[in-house]
């Protein structure tokens, strides 16, 4: 074969492999696009103190994703405002999330789980309290704590962060065991 019908015959193939890799992309992507928009979270706590509050909209455990508006929320003082995922109720067979806006200083009380569970920081900076384990860890991370162990954090930073929480579970559950302990006072006026 001469070098331009050569040429030609690559191409062309390309051109098949190019047409193929589309059709096949387009046929296995979902008929509609739907834009996830960020949540708004609340910015100052509640004059009330702790609350939880069910979602503000319906959903359909078989949807694919979930937006904050269809989860539930609450508050922790001082300064932890979560989303809850509860695995069973939105179609997860074995995990649940906890997504969290905590605030400077702020974090959940001392508390345990029956099952293990990892957090995910992106940005910031957080002092955890693990078993008799006390430390400070910069984002990016993954935590591990064990099923059973005692424990809790603050944001040790200047600004909020989001932390995620994953549960190897289709129930949340926890039990409260005091307040936290890494929480500094306030400085009095």
């Amino acid at each position: 074969m001469h070098l331009t019908m050569r040429i030609l015959v690559v191409s062309l193939a390309g051109l098949v492999a190019v047409i193929t890799f589309m059709a096949i992309g387009h046929t296995t992507r979902p008929q509609e696009t739907v834009k996830a928009s960020p949540p708004q979270v609340e910015k100052t706590p509640p004059v009330d103190g702790d609350y939880n509050r069910p979602p503000k909209l319906k959903f359909d455990p078989d949807d694919y994703f979930f937006r904050f508006d269809k989860l539930e929320e609450a508050y922790r003082a001082p300064g932890e405002y979560t989303h809850r995922l509860d695995g069973e109720t939105y179609g997860f067979n074995s995990l649940s999330f906890i997504i969290t806006k905590t605030q400077p200083n702020g974090g959940p009380n001392l508390h345990v789980h029956d099952m293990e569970e990892a957090h995910v920081l992106l940005e910031g900076t957080a002092e955890y309290r693990i078993g008799d384990k006390t430390f400070t860890a910069d984002a990016p991370y993954v935590v591990k704590v064990p099923a059973g162990t005692p424990h809790t954090f603050i944001n040790a930073g200047t600004k909020p962060f989001n932390l995620v929480a994953v549960f190897a579970s289709k129930k949340l559950g926890s039990k409260r065991l005091g307040p936290n302990p890494l929480v500094r006072a306030a400085p009095k006026k």
